[in-house]
């Protein structure tokens, strides 16, 4: 990422292989500055693309065509509704002018992608129920407001809203509506009193198990299809090799928290105990702390707490008639993001700098070279201006690509 090689003319294949496969990996800057310059249905439909990806801390338009495709392969009604909030989310943020990086980075897609998709998920009407599109759009449209208000006061901290905005609307519409409502009834959620039904490793079935590691990496989206697991899990080794390992681990995790807490065999082969801790040990694992061996084991150590985070929280929210949906993720990673440390090697990086792990790992290195690099883990509580003032390197102004940070 930091090489610059001077000679275009004579650079070797594997050179120019290395060229090409960049203009397609990590957060596509080149295209994304292409993009700038284009026509407004081409700046949102990448805008829509990279905030549908944006919800595995991906951004990337590529790595968001994938995860749609996999979520037409699991239920195109589903996927329809997902794109429907991602759009309505994103010229929200347009009529609102809120911050145009942050739009074209699909910081302002991400919560309405899951608001559309988790309300055609939870909805009792079934598929091509056309009614629901109009909910759908006025919730996702409401995201903006709802992130930029929580922004302004986690940003205090320097901290990311996450996808609080998209918790938030969602279990608005399922309370408000209920199991019952004449037109836009919702699934009914029981209350989960017997969460502890196995005590016994006998009836484990290894394949499915072993299954329900990638299948907790779909379930982020709502889905179970293996077939979209995968898609999703290449989306993310697109952009980057270290997200999607850690999107990997943080379902084992959970899985295996899930079997510890003597769940139900079927919630834990359904990936339902894993798609939180997916999220924590991402980011945690490299996109908002630097990677390094200590932050690698905090990110495993809060993908396990997050899981236990899942067990109470669904038994929680299940006497009110609510899903879990992403509180546990919410909770758990802002807890680990707060934390206070001495050591060096766990850098929390400033919001402003954030990218996908390799090219944070990059900013770092850059810092210590500089003779800049921090003390402690409080990076984040640097106001912009300072953070760049540690560090000066000939880039563009667009250089640091922002995630979640809305």
């Amino acid at each position: 990422m930091g090489t610059r090689i001077h000679t275009s003319e004579g650079a070797s294949a594997p050179t120019r292989l290395l060229r090409a496969v960049g203009l397609f990996t990590g957060d596509m800057r080149q295209f994304g500055e292409w993009v700038k310059r284009q026509v407004f249905i081409i700046q949102l439909l990448d805008c829509v693309l990279r905030g549908v990806a944006q919800v595995m801390f991906v951004n990337n338009p590529l790595s968001g065509l994938l995860v749609v495709i996999g979520l037409f392969v699991q239920n195109p009604w589903w996927a329809l509704n997902g794109l429907l909030g991602t759009a309505g989310s994103t010229v929200s943020a347009v009529l609102l002018r809120l911050n145009r990086e942050a739009v074209l980075a699909g910081l302002h897609g991400y919560n309405g992608a899951l608001v559309g998709l988790l309300m055609a998920v939870f909805s009792a009407k079934g598929t091509w129920y056309g009614w629901l599109l109009a909910p759908n759009l006025f919730m996702s449209m409401l995201c903006p407001i709802v992130s930029s208000a929580l922004s302004s006061v986690v940003s205090r901290w320097d901290l990311p809203v996450f996808t609080l905005p998209f918790n938030i609307l969602v279990c608005s519409h399922i309370a408000a509506t209920g199991s019952t409502h004449p037109y836009f009834p919702v699934v009914d959620i029981q209350p989960k009193l017997h969460l502890h039904q196995n005590n016994s490793f006998e009836n484990l079935s290894l394949p499915q198990l072993f299954l329900s590691v990638p299948v907790g990496v779909g379930q982020v989206f709502g889905c179970d299809s293996p077939w979209t697991a995968g898609l999703i899990l290449l989306a993310l080794l697109l952009c980057s090799p270290t997200i999607c390992f850690h999107a990997i681990l943080g379902s084992a995790a959970g899985m295996c928290v899930g079997l510890v807490l003597a769940a139900p065999h079927m919630d834990v082969y359904s990936g339902m105990w894993g798609y939180n801790s997916v999220l924590s040990c991402i980011a945690v694992g490299g996109v908002f702390y630097a990677l390094t061996w200590q932050t690698h084991v905090l990110a495993l150590i809060c993908a396990f707490f997050c899981a236990y985070m899942t067990s109470a929280i669904s038994k929680l929210m299940s006497v009110l008639a609510l899903p879990a949906c992403t509180w546990p993720f919410c909770l758990s990673t802002l807890i680990f993001l707060l934390l206070s440390s001495e050591n060096p090697a766990m850098c929390r990086l400033p919001l402003s700098s954030v990218s996908y792990p390799e090219e944070n790992r990059h900013y770092l290195k850059q810092l210590k070279a500089s003779g800049k690099a921090p003390t402690h883990n409080r990076v984040g509580n640097l106001q912009e201006g300072e953070a760049n003032d540690q560090l000066e390197v000939e880039s563009d102004p667009s250089d640091s690509v922002k995630v979640q940070e809305m």
